[in-house]
């Protein structure tokens, strides 16, 4: 989104469609700011893009700026790996940590005849809506992704009051089943394959749904690993403990891990009862190699915790029952099964939100299925 004024050009968000390769958005013209909700690649993945070429400032919340440029250095990486271009280098990500300033959840930022406040949005630590006040005291409010439930790491996102309310709508359709019912599902699912001898992979996004994993599994009393990008992430939050709800339970859940931090340890994580690894989607990382020593037991079990994007290896197992390792498509035969761990509001939980929020004009964003969610919403908006 950009708010433009005769003085200034404000965007909220620039990020890429993680495909194989990205897909990269159209390239903006020159915007003075850009507002980054979370630290997510489709929200924050173009970023250094609007640093190198117009010097831009960036804000966000301090757990936001940290991660992110933990994501782009690594997707800077797997570009030159597999031979990807991309609209960024190295310098345009120095320069995205020279150009960054904090904001904190009450903190206004004031742009000419702008005023940006920055508030929970419960979708990951550090997440932030923005409400944007004009000079004329209109208020628009750009939610960026939003989670109004309660989790074991976040409070649920309380709705603002405005005019104008730019929503995302990504589970605009679905319901989320109760989380304390997906949770015992899951626990009952670990218990039922460790019983008949077989290992749990576990594959999570480093960014959120880790350390929430990591919560989760604490009442599990087995020998538990920790590989791959969820491990850095993770210490960031802790030295950025208000961002969290519960800091000591996630520091005391995390003592419970052992972290794999070399080849041979990752062989021993491989034998364990359990690992809790990236990559979520199973498009890279170290779940990779585990699943390639596992897939052939039918007593072991993957248990995919986030949604699976089309064109993923995530996704094709789920359709077909394959997956690609080692350049291949190989059959995987031990269980699959999913869970849903989202971080995004439902979508009754998204009438609830935008009908709080009394705005008189919402525009839906982020979603596929808008039609049914704009259906539910036109009782109380125009």
């Amino acid at each position: 989104m950009v708010v433009e004024t005769p003085e200034n050009r404000v965007l909220f968000d620039y990020g890429l469609t993680p495909s194989k390769p990205p897909k990269y958005p159209m390239k903006v013209p020159r915007v003075d700011a850009l507002f980054l909700t979370h630290s997510h690649l489709d929200h924050v993945g173009m970023s250094p893009y609007v640093c190198g070429e117009y010097g831009s400032t960036i804000w966000g919340s301090e757990v936001t700026l940290e991660v992110t440029v933990v994501l782009l250095q690594d997707s800077l990486k797997i570009a030159k790996y597999e031979g990807w271009s991309i609209p960024y280098d190295i310098h345009d990500v120095r320069r995205f940590t020279e150009e960054s300033t904090i904001i904190r959840y009450g903190d206004r930022a004031h742009l000419g005849p702008l005023s940006v406040k920055a508030m929970d949005a419960g979708h990951i630590p550090g997440s932030t809506m923005y409400r944007i006040r004009e000079n004329d005291g209109r208020e628009i409010v750009f939610t960026g992704d939003i989670n109004t439930v309660r989790t074991r790491l976040l409070e649920g996102a309380e709705p603002p009051v405005c005019d104008v309310l730019v929503m995302e709508s990504t589970y605009a359709g679905r319901p989320h089943p109760p989380r304390k019912e997906v949770e015992r599902a899951f626990l009952e699912k670990i218990e039922e394959v460790l019983d008949r001898g077989g290992r749990v992979i576990i594959p999570a996004f480093a960014v959120g749904r880790t350390q929430e994993l990591v919560q989760v599994l604490s009442g599990i009393d087995e020998e538990k690993w920790l590989d791959g990008m969820g491990k850095r992430v993770s210490q960031i939050y802790l030295r950025n403990s208000d961002c969290l709800r519960s800091p000591g339970e996630l520091r005391s859940a995390l003592k419970q891990f052992r972290f794999v931090r070399t080849p041979y340890q990752r062989n021993d994580a491989a034998k364990a009862p359990m690992v809790l690894t990236t990559s979520g989607m199973l498009d890279g990382g170290p779940v990779l190699e585990y699943i390639r020593r596992a897939k052939d037991d039918p007593k072991s079990a993957i248990l995919l915790t986030g949604y699976q994007v089309e064109d993923t290896n995530g996704r094709m197992l789920i359709d077909t029952g394959s997956m690609e390792i080692e350049g291949q498509v190989q059959k995987v035969r031990c269980e699959v099964q999913h869970y849903d761990f989202s971080a995004h509001a439902g979508h009754d939980e998204l009438v609830r939100f935008a009908e709080m929020s009394k705005a008189e004009d919402i525009v839906l964003v982020h979603g596929d299925n808008r039609k049914e969610l704009a259906q539910d919403l036109e009782s109380f908006s125009r």
